[in-house]
């Protein structure tokens, strides 16, 4: 054999070598998880950090990856094919090449990316350091993006840009489908299901409305102010200049509290204000809740788009959305959804829709709506009485309790209950 034929041999080597190390890289760090490795403190942090980093955005390192496995495999097929057609005839050459197939996908695929998921924490760390130095390669980086907006071009989305990654209804399905097998606690299935969907939910979902807000005047001296704060029960409220969608400050209990001990009784509200923190009611709940973290502030005022005021959110409003309803031993409010014993459900008018359809097994329609109240008006085109009803998809809305112009309380009629009671009307006529 010829000393070229030897240099191609050591090639095809090398390269089935290097689409080895790069497949196994590649499905390792599909499969690992930043949180997976950062509870890796037996491993030293500079090698956690290197994988964490790399997990950050990782459409940055597939893809260059994917595009040099491509390479790799084009360039030993080449290879091989030269040497099988320097030596052997046509025939010889078809069996060189399905026998390639072969070996490719066996050792160059099949075996590296099932090594790389059986091991993918450990083949991480071990080969992040090679992986990064490859895509950090800047003509390898440019070259696929270039071809991703190509691929983007012919088959427009977000699909390619970001991947083969886990989408949260697929993340749901999973943590649904591990309930039926027992693996968690529905209590565990809710709170994932929570953690999901919250970084999905905008502020206007779990903001307290402007209607429902308690605000103080700037004039108001202090002991009418405590008057005003001991009947509300918060320990912050937003003060008003001109009107309510004049927000110029917070005012804490507390400081109205020192001012009386400091026999201040007297003084006026707007002398003791906090800067307010303004959002916006298309805001996603978790960037907020990191910033009221940051920032330690435990309110914002949540503003439209035209500037007025919409509501009120609190930290606490974002933590009920993970954990649920929290009610201190003061509270008194009316549950958002009650069962009555007619079967029926006593809804209060702010409930979600989403929510009550999750919680209540329901399939309400959602629309540009997102309360039952907001889909009542929608289906009255007005404000209705008390004791109207609707229908909506099957089912029967009656409006139990209106407050000037909000539906607070809404009776809903499942199929089943409304054909019985229109049975029983029919009975009662005959």
């Amino acid at each position: 054999m010829s000393s070229a034929s030897l240099v191609g041999l050591a090639a095809v080597v090398l390269l089935l070598g290097l689409a080895f190390i790069l497949v196994a890289a590649e499905s390792a760090l599909s499969t690992t998880s930043i949180v997976r490795v950062g509870s890796m403190e037996d491993e030293p942090e500079r090698r956690r950090e290197r994988v964490i980093h790399l997990l950050e955005k990782p459409e940055n390192i597939l893809n260059p990856l994917r595009l040099v496995i491509v390479l790799l495999h084009l360039a030993e097929a080449s290879v091989v094919t030269l040497l099988a057609a320097r030596h052997l005839n046509a025939g010889g050459v078809a069996l060189v090449l399905i026998a390639n197939v072969c070996l490719v996908f066996v050792v160059a695929e099949a075996v590296p990316r099932t090594l790389g998921i059986l091991h993918a924490d450990r083949a991480s760390l071990t080969l992040a350091r090679p992986v990064a130095v490859l895509v950090g390669f800047g003509p390898v980086r440019l070259l696929a993006r270039l071809l991703i907006g190509l691929a983007n071009i012919i088959v427009p989305g977000e699909g390619i840009r970001s991947g083969p990654f886990a989408l949260p209804a697929e993340l749901i399905a999973l943590a649904d489908a591990a309930f039926e097998d027992d693996v968690l606690a529905e209590s565990e299935r809710d709170l994932i299901e929570s953690v999901i969907e919250f970084g999905e939910t905008v502020v206007r979902e779990v903001m307290i409305p402007r209607t429902d807000m308690t605000t103080i005047e700037s004039n108001l001296r202090v002991e009418a102010a405590l008057e005003v704060t001991s009947r509300a029960g918060f320990s912050r409220i937003p003060v008003t200049g001109e009107n309510i969608d004049d927000i110029i400050g917070l005012v804490y209990v507390k400081d109205l509290i020192r001012a009386e001990l400091d026999d201040q009784e007297g003084g006026v509200v707007g002398e003791m204000l906090r800067p307010p923190h303004f959002v916006p009611e298309t805001k996603k709940v978790a960037p907020l809740l990191r910033e009221m973290q940051r920032d330690s502030f435990h309110m914002a005022v949540v503003v439209d788009e035209y500037g007025g005021i919409a509501g009120l959110v609190t930290l606490e409003d974002l933590v009920e959305e993970i954990v649920g309803e929290i009610v201190d031993e003061y509270d008194v409010e009316e549950p958002l959804v009650q069962r009555q014993a007619d079967g029926t459900l006593g809804v209060d008018g702010r409930m979600l829709i989403d929510e009550l359809n999750d919680l209540a097994g329901l399939s309400l329609p959602e629309g540009d709506w997102d309360t039952v109240g907001g889909l009542v008006f929608d289906r009255f085109g007005r404000v209705p009485r008390e004791g109207e009803t609707c229908d909506c998809d099957g089912y029967v809305l009656r409006v139990e309790r209106v407050k000037g112009r909000r539906i607070t309380r809404v009776r809903v009629l499942q199929p089943s209950e409304t054909e019985k009671q229109q049975a029983t009307a029919e009975r009662v006529d005959q």
